[in-house]
C-alpha cells in the first residue's frame, strides 16, 4: 500500500525565486490545457495536450519561458488535469462514491501552489533532496522514509510555508490488538464517546476562530491588490493553518490510539453536508474534522490489518436502549441523559449511542420490533417527561 510522508523545508532566497517560477509555469500549463478542453467538443488525450500546451508553446514568444523549468512537473500538471476530468465524469455516472465532484477550475496565484516531480526529476542524497533546476533542499525530517519514494511534491501553502510530500510504498504491520471491537459516537464538545467508556475532548478553536472573523471583516474593507490587503490575507492564512495543524495533531493521535488498541473500529456515516445547513451549528461542525478522522482511521486500519466498518446514518442509535432494545424515539439535543421505561436503565445519550453503533457494526442487534411491542409506548420523548428523561446536561 502507498503512504504519504510530508516534511517542511526552508528554501533560500534564490530557491524561492526558482520555485515561484516553477509554480507559475505549472499553473499556466494547467490553465492553458483547461482552456483547450473547454473549447473542444471532444476531450483531448494527455499526449495531445502536452504537445499543444508544452512542446509547441515553448516555440512561441509568449510561452518561451516554459523552457526555464523542468519539463517533468509540467507534464504532471497535464496528467493531473486528465485525472480531474476522469473523477468528474465518474461522479456524474455514479461510479465515484461520496460528494459530487465538479468540473476542474482555473488555478489562482494566491491559492496553494504545488509541483510534482516523478523519478528522474529528483534524487535523495543523504539528508538532502535534489530537485531538477531548483537545487538541493534539506527537509526537516521527523522520521525516516520506509522505502524509496516514487514521487515528491513541492507544496507552498497560502501562508507561504514550503513542504515536501513523498509517496512511498509501505508494508502492512502485523500487531495484536488489546480489544476485539469498539464503537465511536462523534459529537461537538465531546469529539468522540467510545463504547468502552472513554471520551475524547476536541481542542478549543474558538479563540483562533474569533481572530479569523475579525480579520475577515478587516480585509473586506481594504482595497483589492493593495499591500495591506495582502498582509491581512497572510494573517488569515496563518490563523487557518494554526487551527488545521492543531486539529490534525489531535486527530492523528486519537486515530492512532483507537486503531492500535482495537481489532474492529465502527463509525457512523454522518450526513455532515446536511448538518451544516443548521446556521447555529454550521461553523463549529465544520471545525471538528469528522470526515478527516474517518479517513485517518480507515487508512491506519488498512496499514495495521484492522477491520474498519461504517454503519448507515439511518440506524436509530440515539433512539434505542442499548441494554434491552426498547426504542423511545427522537429526543431533543439538549437532553443528555435518558431513563429507559422498559428496563429502568439510565443512559448517557452519547455512551448509549456508541454502544448501539458497536452492536450494529458487529452484527449484534436487538429485536427492535419485539422490544417496541412489549414497551408501553414508542413515541418521541419530550423534555418535560420527568419519568423518562433525567435532567439535561451540558453538551
Amino acid at each position: 500500500m502507498k503512504s504519504r510522508y510530508q516534511f517542511r523545508f526552508y528554501p533560500t532566497d534564490q530557491q524561492k525565486q526558482l520555485l515561484a517560477q516553477l509554480f507559475g509555469c505549472v499553473r499556466v500549463v494547467w490553465n492553458d490545457a483547461l482552456a483547450v478542453c473547454k473549447q473542444s467538443e471532444k476531450l483531448p488525450s494527455n499526449n495531445d495536450l502536452q504537445k499543444l500546451v508544452i512542446t509547441q508553446a515553448k516555440k512561441t514568444d509568449e510561452r518561451s519561458w516554459l523552457s526555464d523549468v523542468s519539463n517533468i512537473p509540467l507534464q504532471q500538471s497535464v496528467a493531473d488535469l486528465g485525472v480531474a476530468y476522469k473523477n468528474f465524469f465518474d461522479s456524474l455516472k455514479g461510479k465515484r462514491k461520496g460528494k459530487k465532484v465538479g468540473t476542474p477550475k482555473f488555478k489562482k496565484k494566491t491559492s496553494k501552489q504545488s509541483a510534482r516531480f516523478r523519478i528522474g526529476g529528483f534524487s535523495i542524497k543523504g539528508d538532502e533532496v535534489y530537485l531538477a533546476k531548483i537545487g538541493n533542499v534539506k527537509p526537516l525530517k521527523s522520521r525516516q522514509l520506509p522505502s524509496a519514494p516514487s514521487s515528491v511534491t513541492v507544496i507552498k501553502d497560502c501562508a507561504n510555508r514550503y513542504f515536501l510530500s513523498f509517496v512511498v510504498e509501505v508494508e502492512p504491520i502485523q500487531s495484536e490488538a488489546k480489544n476485539q471491537s469498539i464503537g465511536i459516537d462523534l459529537g461537538i464538545k465531546t469529539f468522540a464517546v467510545m463504547s468502552n467508556g472513554e471520551k475524547a475532548i476536541s481542542p478549543d478553536y474558538s479563540k483562533k476562530d474569533r481572530k479569523i472573523r475579525k480579520l475577515q471583516r478587516k480585509i473586506a474593507r481594504q482595497q483589492k491588490g493593495s499591500k495591506r490587503r495582502e498582509r491581512t490575507r497572510l494573517r488569515i492564512s496563518k490563523q487557518h493553518n494554526k487551527i488545521a495543524d492543531t486539529r490534525k495533531d489531535f486527530l492523528h493521535k486519537l486515530s492512532t490510539k483507537v486503531v492500535s488498541e482495537n481489532q474492529a473500529i465502527v463509525l457512523e456515516d454522518l450526513n455532515v453536508s446536511g448538518m451544516v445547513k443548521n446556521r447555529k451549528l454550521a461553523r463549529i461542525i465544520s471545525l471538528q474534522g469528522w470526515r478527516e478522522f474517518r479517513v485517518f482511521c480507515e487508512s491506519k486500519s488498512e496499514k495495521l490489518n484492522r477491520d474498519f466498518r461504517v454503519i448507515s446514518r439511518w440506524e436509530p442509535t440515539s433512539q434505542t436502549c442499548s441494554c434491552c432494545g426498547y426504542r423511545w424515539g427522537k429526543i431533543d439535543l439538549s437532553v443528555r441523559s435518558v431513563l429507559c421505561l422498559n428496563c429502568n436503565t439510565e443512559h448517557d445519550r452519547d455512551e448509549n449511542a456508541s454502544q448501539n453503533i458497536k452492536m450494529v457494526g458487529m452484527g449484534h442487534r436487538h429485536d427492535l420490533k419485539r422490544a417496541q411491542r412489549t414497551g408501553k409506548t414508542g413515541s418521541p420523548a419530550q423534555s418535560g417527561e420527568a419519568s423518562r428523561i433525567t435532567a439535561p446536561l451540558g453538551r
